[in-house]
């Protein structure tokens, strides 16, 4: 089936493939889909003109009460038909519009990305901007939690988890991968080959190329599916894509799937290291004769990231256990350098391939949770703030972190330790977000404030189960 490009060419698929059910899909703030459906018949060539209402109030961190009305305005290339619903469904990734004015909504996610793409271009930096998110996730078999005003927990569980070596299973077999060591064993201590292959051929089947599928590091059942990179809108859209048949296969198989960045204490968390390059025409302007093959723009693109790390992570790596990540000690992006050797490193120049076309960078901080609309978007704007002023992004390290000594080891600056501070340094320093009307500084506010009130303080004011264990007999 050739994908759709225009309104006349959707209505016509509408027809073909005998279409009943047309589902109309956004982004909400913070980053999960949200969608309603009207039948098919409601859609005509008008309705990507003048758009779909509905209430944007209940939508979080977007209108208040009193102007709640908007327009949802579906978008004919992102077309593609439901692998998991009875009816025979069409998807639509909208835009959001106001209705009054008729302007793009400065708060839709997807908005900020399409600026984000349009203003590489009109700098003359580049035509495109290249991402490949490499999204990590657990499949559990069985999650429950909770928390009120006398009782905190969670209880994760997996029947490959390590954990259940011992539980009775009449029989247990015992394959169940040793902690940091489920990367990557055949079946059977691998159990979920067959699951993330129907993963990888539905993401193939709508539109979703992909590159490999694998068992990850922690047990538990951490896989990951790799996505061939895409121009930023068209991976962020994939991002949503993809998590969205994801977790609707592993519930096919009465599995759940979490993209938390940190679900186990002391094993690895989930990651989604994010590869960059930026082109004009069908040339490849990260690569060059530099370090590990790399271009002065290159070069500089890193030293804008790394410059920026702290303020960008408040949209890479979102969420208060974003931070039970990124702590030393489980391959983590921990550290505030570059090189192509060290994975501690918050940028490495992956150096699989020597062709120049493969030549990207590769930034390891962002973890699954984050909205990509708002991640891709502001890691590319920190690119180009590095290339337009020539940010030296230092020396290489190229040495065992582990090994150094305390006092160059000082010397290498550290990612934010909570995203508090995340948050403080998003509004110490966004001045590069606002170039082109990219991010507005009420996306910034709104952003700030929404997280600290929703997320920040709602976690301080809670008791931590660890805390008891600590103090309840003091």
């Amino acid at each position: 089936m050739s994908k759709p490009k225009t309104p006349v060419e959707v209505l016509d698929l509408i027809a073909k493939e005998k279409i009943e059910v047309i589902d109309l899909r956004f982004m909400d703030f913070p980053g999960l889909w949200q969608h309603f459906s009207v039948p098919a018949r409601e859609l005509d060539e008008a309705a990507f003109e003048s758009g779909v209402g509905f209430d944007g109030s209940s939508i979080r961190g977007w209108q208040a009460i009193n102007e709640s009305d908007m327009l949802v305005k579906p978008v004919a290339e992102s077309a593609f038909i439901d692998p998991f619903f009875t009816a025979n469904t069409l998807v639509l990734i909208c835009n959001i519009c106001d209705p009054v004015t008729g302007e793009d909504y400065t708060r839709d996610p997807r908005n900020i990305a399409r600026k984000a793409a349009n203003y590489l271009k009109s700098s003359g930096i580049a035509d495109v901007g290249y991402f490949g998110p490499e999204a990590e996730f657990f499949i559990f078999d069985d999650i429950r939690f909770d928390q009120n005003e006398h009782e905190g927990y969670y209880h994760i569980d997996s029947a490959e988890g390590r954990w259940n070596t011992g539980r009775v299973e009449n029989p247990n077999l015992g394959y169940k991968p040793r902690y940091k060591e489920g990367y990557f064993p055949v079946p059977p201590t691998d159990s979920l080959q067959d699951i993330r292959s129907e993963m990888m051929l539905t993401l193939e089947k709508i539109g979703v190329l992909i590159e490999a599928q694998h068992h990850e590091v922690a047990t538990g059942g951490q896989a990951e599916i790799d996505m061939r990179f895409a121009p930023l809108v068209e991976m962020a859209d994939n991002v949503l894509k993809y998590k969205y048949v994801i977790k609707n296969t592993a519930r096919k198989y009465n599995k759940t799937v979490t993209f938390m960045p940190k679900p186990l204490f002391n094993d690895n968390g989930t990651g989604m290291h994010t590869h960059i390059s930026l082109w004009k025409g069908d040339q490849n302007l990260f690569a060059g004769d530099g370090y590990a093959g790399l271009s002065e723009m290159a070069l500089y693109a890193i030293g804008g990231i790394l410059k920026h790390t702290p303020s960008l992570l408040a949209f890479t790596s979102p969420t208060t256990n974003s931070y039970k990540r990124l702590v030393p000690g489980f391959e983590a992006p921990v550290n505030l350098a570059y090189s192509s050797r060290n994975r501690s490193a918050a940028v490495r120049i992956p150096m699989y391939s020597p062709s120049a076309k493969a030549k990207r960078i590769e930034f390891r901080c962002p973890d699954p949770s984050c909205n990509p609309y708002l991640a891709f978007s502001a890691l590319l704007m920190a690119v180009i703030d590095g290339i337009q002023n020539k940010i030296d992004p230092g020396e290489p390290l190229d040495k065992d972190i582990y090994d150094l000594p305390p006092e160059e080891l000082a010397k290498v600056p550290h990612t934010p330790g909570s995203l508090r501070e995340a948050l403080e340094a998003l509004d110490a320093d966004h001045d590069y977000l606002l170039k082109g009307d990219v991010f507005t500084s009420d996306v910034i506010e709104t952003w700030i404030s929404y997280k600290m009130e929703c997320e920040v303080q709602a976690i301080d004011l809670r008791p931590h189960p660890w805390e008891f264990a600590l103090y309840y007999d003091i």
